[in-house]
């Protein structure tokens, strides 16, 4: 039998979430969940799964039907709707996109020197819970994802949102602004003006979020790209942000 990743508790808070999206609680629904995490968490093809977890060409069918609804993504964001959005941080991480990922356009991969690529553009609260995440290129700039990261969010009741330089932009601070938050964001040193509007205690906090980035890259199914759809790799992010949020 392979190891497993959900306890009695964690499957308990799923299978509420389960019935608000009136999902069938079949007898073999959480050896299903078992099996994507599974995957993401070794990064292995779906034919080379335990045949504990079923047959691998039914799972794999039904990971795709309910990554085309994006269920999981759905789930995502109603377990994260408790964040602790006081402050937020956003950032983006490079993901490494393995040759069986590619060939299919259009799908948030692009090639550079480096090789074929995927970006997870991130926001964590205040706990460095993740909120949100958007899947673009690899070769696509921070700040032009930036905006449309933020327009994802509902910034009312934030007080700052930080970022690091890759995020100076006059247009993004007003767009943050204009929300009533406080955008902590430096400027980049070749720049005539100072960073005297820099809280820079909140700036070091920005560990938060690489610690983040740090623990969904544990699953190495998400560190490395294997899924060709944009909508299958979101999918597979957002059951390990899921899996993130169920200990709290």
């Amino acid at each position: 039998m392979p190891r497993t990743m959900l306890t009695d508790q964690h499957w308990s808070k799923l299978e509420n979430i389960f019935r608000n999206f009136r999902i069938y609680l079949k007898q073999n629904l959480r050896n299903f969940i078992e099996a994507i995490l599974y995957r993401i968490r070794t990064g292995c093809p779906w034919r080379d799964l335990p045949a504990s977890f079923g047959k691998p060409n039914s799972i794999f069918k039904k990971f795709s039907r309910w990554s085309k609804d994006n269920k999981l993504l759905k789930i995502f964001k109603l377990i994260s709707s408790d964040a602790d959005l006081e402050w937020v941080f956003i950032d983006a991480s490079h993901v490494r996109a393995h040759q069986h990922a590619t060939g299919i356009k259009d799908q948030a991969i692009s090639k550079s020197i480096g090789g074929n690529s995927s970006k997870i553009h991130l926001v964590v609260d205040s706990h460095g819970n993740p909120v949100q995440f958007l899947i673009e290129d690899g070769t696509t700039h921070d700040v032009k994802v930036a905006p449309k990261l933020i327009n994802s969010i509902d910034l009312n009741e934030t007080e700052i949102l930080c970022a690091d330089k890759g995020y100076d932009s006059e247009s993004l601070r007003e767009q943050i602004e204009k929300t009533g938050t406080q955008a902590n964001i430096p400027k980049k040193s070749n720049t005539l003006s100072n960073n005297d509007h820099v809280d820079w205690y909140f700036y070091k906090i920005r560990h938060l979020i690489e610690n983040a980035f740090a623990r969904l890259k544990q699953f190495r199914g998400i560190a490395t790209r294997y899924d060709k759809l944009k909508q299958s790799y979101e999918n597979s992010v957002a059951l390990a942000c899921i899996f993130i949020w169920l200990p709290l």
